[in-house]
């Protein structure tokens, strides 16, 4: 009699319970997130270029009304780079350019008659460049494989020259001031990358004469091409 009172109790609970919709849900188990690795893009890196350098030089004379002068030279020259890139996104940078040989010299035409005088690599106007960077380098990565990067700084530019009778020019510049450039990268591999940027080296108006009656309306910029390792 016990047994079947038990076994009714049972059975009558069982029913209330699944009337209730009590029905026991299976326990599943947890979905873990996978964590994305991170990638630590941190390092010293060292870079060289070829550097197609251009200093423009427009002078303007403002005693003697129309004397006007454009004076270009191109230079070759080696860039070398140092930096530290702190993530993916930011870097600092030094840079140092020196010519390969003699620059290239055309003067524009003028209303005096200067006319279209092309000294070239010889020894009657010779000219020699360097100039020096510290930099900024805010990036971008636009792939796992390309960047595209700023450069803003200080830099200083060096430009001497010997005119006909072998003396100083008094177009020569040695002056420092602000510096930007724009360029990309493209990695090979996980340690050497490819590069092109512009960088305005300087671009600043310089008294031409002592009396300051002439000005030199002055920039230079320069294209670059190189290799960089990283560590």
């Amino acid at each position: 009699m016990k047994k079947l009172v038990g076994s009714m109790v049972l059975a009558l609970s069982m029913s209330s319970f699944a009337l209730a919709g009590g029905d026991i849900a299976p326990v599943e188990p947890a979905v873990v997130a996978p964590v994305p690795e991170v990638v630590d893009d941190s390092g010293f890196y060292l870079g060289v270029a070829y550097g197609a350098v251009k200093s423009e030089d427009y002078y303007t004379d403002s005693v003697n009304e129309g004397y006007d002068e454009q004076l270009d030279t191109d230079f070759d020259s080696i860039m070398g780079q140092a930096g530290y890139k702190f993530n993916q996104y930011i870097a600092l940078e030094g840079r140092y350019w020196w010519s390969t040989g003699n620059g290239d010299s055309t003067y524009g035409d003028d209303p005096n008659g200067f006319g279209n005088y092309r000294f070239g690599d010889t020894d009657i106007n010779d000219y020699d460049f360097e100039a020096w960077g510290i930099y900024v380098k805010p990036m971008y990565p636009v792939t796992d494989e390309l960047d595209v990067y700023a450069l803003l700084g200080y830099a200083g530019t060096k430009i001497e020259s010997d005119n006909f009778s072998g003396t100083p020019d008094v177009l020569d510049l040695d002056d420092n001031g602000f510096s930007w450039g724009v360029g990309a990268s493209y990695s090979l591999t996980d340690d050497f990358s490819v590069f092109v940027d512009y960088v305005s080296l300087y671009n600043d108006k310089i008294p031409y004469n002592a009396d300051e009656t002439g000005t030199d309306d002055v920039e230079v910029y320069t294209i670059n091409v190189g290799l960089t390792y990283k560590f």
